[in-house]
This record gives structure tokens, sequence and C-alpha cells, in this order.
């Protein structure tokens, strides 16, 4: 079995910037089992997989495995799937895709880049002393919501860059989302992510984060559009808009690996 590989660097201008994902269209479903081995293998922050969709309110399913588990919603895999099935597509202005646990997904054509249109998520504020311990430096206010999300509000952009958080001690906790946050410099805000129960310890540029980023600074700023730099080693800019229910994030892809992925 031949399945279609594509290597994508999402949020990002030029190649070796942004997050890469692989994207892997499938005529149907494999097994749970063999979908995490092909994601272990890719080795990447994460693996996107669709399949058509029958219905109307959508054109794709879509499921995303890092190498040790599925999450429940990937950003920057979403826009690189989107790039990949629109740069195939030039008539095309959008896609949809249907999701087990996030709901329906769009990415739409935005001049020449991408807007992606992902759920607005709220937040509790919430004392998390032993996982801020674990992140490092002293954050002003931390705040969680349901399904393992966590942030943590620093004073600098500064602060956010010098955090040596402890992996190994946090990895143990399970597929927690650490996103440490600031005002930013050259951006509104800044932001890094990390998930090692996941099997990445940072991110590069996390989508997904922003869902709650957004609905967070937009009540800080005092306004709905923003920018934000996810300050990562590869880094990559993003531009928000929180649009009533939805977070619209603007960025760009690059292709930078095609080819097939042979399953004996």
């Amino acid at each position: 079995m031949k399945i279609p590989f594509q290597q994508v660097d999402a949020f990002a201008g030029r190649p070796f910037t942004g997050n890469p994902a692989a994207v892997m269209p499938l005529e149907a479903w494999l097994d749970d089992a063999t979908l995490q081995a092909i994601a272990a293998e890719n080795n990447l922050a994460e693996t996107a997989f669709i399949v058509p969709w029958a219905g109307d309110e959508a054109d794709f399913e879509l499921r995303w495995f890092t190498p040790a588990v599925e999450v429940a919603l990937c950003g920057h895999a979403t826009l690189a799937t989107g790039h990949v099935l629109l740069s195939r597509n030039p008539a095309s202005q959008r896609v949809r895709f249907m999701t087990r646990r996030a709901g329906p997904l769009e990415v739409a054509r935005d001049g020449d880049r991408y807007r992606l249109a992902l759920p607005a998520w709220e937040m509790a504020p919430k004392p998390l002393p032993d996982h801020a311990a674990l992140l490092g430096g002293a954050p002003v206010e931390t705040w969680w919501r349901d399904g393992g999300y966590a942030l943590f509000r620093y004073g600098s952009a500064e602060e956010v860059t010098a955090l040596e958080p402890d992996f190994r001690a946090m990895r143990p906790l399970g597929d927690i989302l650490f996103i440490a946050t600031a005002p930013g410099v050259e951006t509104d805000i800044v932001s890094r992510v990390f998930a090692p129960g996941a099997a990445i310890d940072e991110d590069p540029v996390t989508g997904s984060a922003h869902c709650l980023l957004a609905t967070y600074w937009a009540k800080q700023l005092g306004r709905d559009r923003f920018t934000a730099f996810q300050a990562s080693a590869r880094g990559g800019h993003i531009d928000v808009h929180l649009d009533g229910d939805r977070v619209l994030l603007g960025g760009s892809c690059v292709t930078v690996i095609e080819g097939v992925f042979t399953l004996s």
C-alpha cells in the first residue's frame, strides 16, 4: 500500500520556519494502531490524515496524531492540510473538515495566504503551583481548561523566552498543553508551548493554543484582532482575529517534501 505524503511548514513564509506537519490522504480509515505507527515513523509534531466526507457539511474528515497520541485538535496541521488541498485545486476558495472532537473546521484562501477557522475556547482561573514550578519562572496568572490546557501569563516576553521547563518531570502528567504567554515586543503577544506528555517537548507554532490565547488576550487588549509570535527556535507569526465563537488565524505555508509512504 502506498500513501501520498507531503511535509509542510505551516505558519511559515519560508522553509525551516514555522511548524512542520505531514499530510497523508487516505481512501478509507486504517486501524488506529497503524495510523499511530505511521505518525511515530514520521516523527513530526503532527501527522494529519484525511478521508473523503460523504455529507454536505464537510469535504473531508480529519484526524491528527503526534508520535505518541491522537489529539483533539491541531491547528498547524489543519492549515497544512488545507494548503495541500487548495494547492491542488486552484479554483477552490476553501476546504471544510469534520473532526471527531473539535467539530467543523475550515481553511480558506486569504490573498496569497490562508485563513484557518478554529473554535474559540474559554478558560477559568485556577491555581497551578505544581505545574508552574515545572514550567519555571514566576507566572502572574494561571488558567485552566478541562481537556488538558494550562495557560501561564508572565510579566514580560523576556521571561517567556528564558523558560527552561523540566520536561522529564512534566511527561508523567500526561497530555497537557502548557502555554506560556506575555505581552510581545514586535508583536502584540508572545508565547511558547510545551507538550512533553504528547512526546512534543516544545511545539514550534501551535494553532490550538491560540484558541485559548485569542479569548484571553482579546479581553486583556480590549480588541478582537492582534498579532502573535510563538518564540520557539523555528518561530512563527500568526494574525489572530476573535470572531464570535470562532478564532481566525492567518498564516502562510511552504511544502518542503513530497513523496510516497510505503506500507507493506
